[in-house]
C-alpha cells in the first residue's frame, strides 16, 4: 500500500492555475498570460523583464475568459480572448487595451441565436488587424470579416454561402483557399483566384478523403503563391508535411516521422520554409528545420528541468517564453534571449503545487484483443510499493480513465484529474483507444462504427492488461470520463456490467440517435464526416436501428453498479436530457445514481466552484465505492451552483 501522506487540497489542483497560457508580445517586451483574479479566470499582463510588476487587466467574473486561447495582436498592445454565456459556446472575441484596460467586443452589435466566434489569424504585417470567423448571418456557417482591433471596425471578406468549413489566409490577409465537406466526408479544396468558374470565384482543385480528413491541417502564409503547406495523410499511413500545389492539386513530401502523426508545424513568419514540426509517439518530438533553432531548443532541454515548449516569441525570434513541461504540475515559465543566450526563470505555472510531489506518468504499450497497439498511460500513487518499475507490490484499486473527442488523445504531461486520482491512492489508466490521435490513420479509421463495439473492446483489453500485470485489484476498478469519455462510462455499467464497480460520467451522451439529431447548427459543416464516424445516421431506419443499439439507454436494464452522472444545464454539445434520461430510467428501476446538475455550466466546468463542487463528490462516491482516500468536503460547495437532482442515490 501507499505510505499515508496529506492530501493534495482540490483547491490546489482544480482552482485556476496562476499562470497558464502565457504568451509574449510580438516585440517580445511584454507578458500575457490567464491568471485567477476576483475567483475568476482574467488576462493577466507584465513587462517581459519585470515579472513581479504583473497586474491583472480585466476583471471578469463568474466563468471568465475562456483559458483555452489568448493571443497578441500584431501591434504588442492589443490583447484577444474569448468568453462566453453559462457554458452556451456563444463565443465572443474581446479585444483589451494593454495599456488602459480598455475592452471592445469584436462580435456583431445586435446579433443574436449562435454567435461562435472564433479568432483565426492574427498577422504582425497587420498590426490593428484580426480576422474574426462568427455565425451571426447564419448560425450554420461562419462568415469571415477583417477587424481593427483598435476601433471595431469591420469589414466582411468571406460571406460563406457555400459551406465552407475552413478558410485560410496568405500573408496579405486575402483568403487563398477554402475547404467544404461533401455529402459522403470527403473534403474538397477550393482555391480563390479571383478568375475560377466555381463559387464566388472560388475553384476546386483537390481533395482529401475521409480517411484523411481528422487532423488535416493547411498553412496559407508561403512566399510562393503557387503552393501552401498542409499536414496530411494522403497516400501514406501517417500524416505528413507536405505541399500542396495550387494550380494542379499535386502534393509534395517534405517530411515524415517514422511511426507517427505530424501533429503540428511552425511556420515561418515571412512565408519562408516551416521551421519545425512536431510528432507524438508517446512524447513529444520535435523536428527542426532551422539548425540554430534546433541548437537552441536541445540547450535549453539541458537547463531548465523539463522538456521546453515554445509558449510564444518575439517576431523576430530574437526572444522566447518557454515552458518546462513536466508531469509533475511543478513546471516554470523562463525567457529566453537567443542571441546572448541568456536565461531567466520567470514564474512556475502553479505555485501551490511547488510544495508536492507527484508521481511521474508511465508510458505503457499494450496490444488490443485483434492485433492493435495501443499507448497508454499509467500514474500509480506516490509512495506505493513496487516489486518492479510500475508495478505495485500488490493489486490496486484503479481508476480507468478515458479521454474525450473521442478524437483526441491522451498525452504525457500533467493532468490534474489523474493526478488527483493517483493522490487519492489509485493506480491511473488512460487509454489511448482506437480513434485517439496522432498513431496513424489506420488507427484512427479503426473506430468508424465502433463506438459501443472495438472501441469499448479496447477499454475492457486495457483492464484485462492492468489486471494480469498485477496493478489493479479486479473488484476495485472504476470508469471516469467526460464527453466521449462519459459515454465509454455509461457504455461500461450496460455493455460490461460486471466490470467495473462504478462509474463516473461528466456530460456524456445516452442515447447516439438524439446526440446527433440535437447538434449545434454550427457542426453543419462536418456533420458528413460525424455521421460517418459514428456509424449512422437517424434520418434512415437502419441508421436509427445502429444507432439505439450502441446507444447505453438502450441497455438500462443491464446496469448493476452505481453510477455518478454530472450535466451542464447549457451544453450545446451533449444535451442536458441526455442525462436526464438514463437518470430517470435507472430511478425507475431502483438503479443507484446520483445526478448533480450544473445551471451555470456548459459542455465542461468553467467556473472553479462548480469544479471543487464536482470533484469533491466523485471524491466521496469513489471511495465509498473503491475504498480509496477522500479530504473531507467541507466548504466544497460554497459558490458553486451545483444541483443534487431528486431521487439521487445518497453517498
Amino acid at each position: 500500500m501507499a505510505a499515508e501522506h496529506p492530501l493534495i487540497p482540490r483547491a490546489t489542483l482544480f482552482g485556476v492555475p496562476e499562470r497558464a497560457t502565457v504568451r509574449l508580445s510580438p516585440d517580445g517586451r511584454w507578458l500575457a498570460w490567464h491568471g485567477p483574479h476576483q475567483g475568476a479566470c482574467n488576462v493577466w499582463i507584465a513587462p517581459a523583464d519585470e515579472p513581479e510588476a504583473a497586474r491583472p487587466l480585466t476583471t471578469l467574473t463568474g466563468r471568465g475568459a475562456s483559458g483555452w486561447l489568448l493571443h497578441w495582436a500584431g501591434n504588442s498592445r492589443t490583447i484577444l480572448y474569448l468568453a462566453d454565456r453559462n457554458g452556451d459556446e456563444n463565443w465572443v472575441v474581446v479585444a483589451v487595451d494593454r495599456e488602459t484596460g480598455a475592452e471592445r467586443a469584436l462580435s456583431p452589435p445586435g446579433a443574436s441565436g449562435l454567435i461562435e466566434m472564433s479568432l483565426e489569424t492574427c498577422n504582425p504585417r497587420h498590426p490593428d488587424a484580426a480576422i474574426v470567423a462568427h455565425n451571426a448571418r447564419d448560425p450554420r456557417w461562419y462568415d469571415n470579416h477583417l477587424v481593427d482591433v483598435r476601433t471595431g471596425e469591420s469589414r466582411e471578406l468571406v460571406r460563406n454561402e457555400f459551406g465552407f468549413s475552413n478558410v485560410w489566409y496568405d500573408l496579405d490577409l486575402r483568403p487563398r483557399v477554402a475547404a467544404r465537406m461533401l455529402g459522403d466526408g470527403t473534403m474538397e479544396l477550393l482555391r480563390r483566384d479571383g478568375a475560377g468558374d466555381g463559387d464566388g470565384g472560388w475553384t476546386p482543385f483537390a481533395r482529401v478523403e475521409h480517411e484523411d480528413t481528422e487532423g488535416f491541417a493547411l498553412f496559407a502564409g508561403t512566399r510562393d503563391k503557387t503552393l501552401v503547406h498542409v499536414l496530411d495523410s494522403t497516400g501514406r499511413d501517417t500524416r505528413a508535411l507536405q505541399s500542396l500545389d495550387l494550380r494542379t492539386g499535386a502534393r509534395t513530401l517534405l517530411f515524415a516521422h517514422e511511426t507517427a502523426d505530424v501533429i503540428d508545424l511552425w511556420p515561418d513568419a515571412d512565408g519562408g520554409p516551416p521551421l519545425a514540426v512536431i510528432a507524438e509517439p508517446d512524447r513529444r518530438a520535435w523536428t527542426f528545420f532551422d539548425a540554430e533553432l534546433g541548437a537552441d531548443h536541445a540547450w535549453l532541454a539541458e537547463r531548465i528541468g523539463g522538456e521546453p515548449w515554445i509558449a510564444g516569441h518575439s517576431t523576430d525570434l530574437s526572444r522566447m517564453a518557454v515552458f518546462a513541461d513536466r508531469d509533475d504540475g511543478r513546471g516554470h515559465y523562463w525567457l529566453f534571449d537567443r542571441p546572448s543566450r541568456r536565461l531567466r526563470q520567470l514564474f512556475p505555472q502553479r505555485e501551490a503545487l511547488q510544495a508536492h510531489s507527484l508521481p511521474p506518468m508511465r508510458i505503457e504499450r499494450m496490444t488490443a484483443r485483434d492485433g492493435l497497439p495501443l499507448v497508454n498511460g499509467l500514474i500509480l500513487p506516490s509512495g506505493v510499493a513496487e516489486r518492479a518499475a510500475g508495478r505495485p507490490a500488490e493489486p490496486l484499486p484503479m481508476v480507468l480513465h478515458v479521454h474525450g473527442g473521442p478524437w483526441g488523445r491522451q498525452s504525457w504531461g500533467f493532468h490534474p484529474i489523474l493526478q488527483w486520482l493517483a493522490d487519492r491512492g489509485y493506480a491511473v489508466l488512460s487509454v489511448n483507444f482506437r480513434g485517439s490521435t496522432g498513431f496513424g490513420k489506420a488507427f484512427l479509421n479503426a473506430a468508424d462504427g465502433e463506438w459501443g463495439a472495438a472501441m469499448h473492446d479496447d477499454l475492457i483489453d486495457a483492464v484485462d492488461w492492468a489486471v494480469a500485470e498485477g496493478i489493479a485489484d479486479p473488484a476495485r476498478v472504476a470508469i471516469f470520463g467526460a464527453s466521449y469519455g462519459g459515454y465509454a462510462a455509461l457504455a461500461g455499467l450496460t455493455f460490461t456490467p460486471e466490470v467495473f464497480a462504478c462509474a463516473v460520467d461528466l456530460v456524456g451522451p445516452a442515447n447516439l440517435i438524439t446526440l446527433l439529431e440535437t447538434a449545434p447548427p454550427n457542426w453543419m459543416s462536418w456533420r458528413p464526416v460525424l455521421l460517418r464516424r459514428v456509424g449512422g445516421d437517424p434520418a434512415t431506419e437502419d441508421g436509427r436501428a445502429f444507432l439505439w443499439a450502441r446507444s447505453p439507454l438502450s441497455r438500462v436494464d443491464a446496469i448493476r453498479r452505481p453510477l455518478l452522472i454530472a450535466q451542464g444545464a447549457n451544453d450545446v454539445r451533449v444535451n442536458r436530457d441526455e442525462s436526464d434520461r438514463i437518470f430517470a430510467a435507472m430511478r425507475e428501476r431502483g438503479l443507484p445514481a446520483t445526478y448533480l446538475l450544473f445551471p451555470d455550466e456548459g459542455h465542461w466546468l468553467a467556473r472553479p466552484e462548480n469544479r471543487l463542487a464536482f470533484h469533491a463528490v466523485a471524491e466521496a462516491f469513489l471511495a465509498r465505492h473503491l475504498g480509496g482516500r477522500a479530504e473531507p468536503v467541507g466548504d466544497a460547495f460554497a459558490g458553486s451552483s451545483i444541483v443534487v437532482q431528486p431521487g439521487s442515490a445518497p453517498l
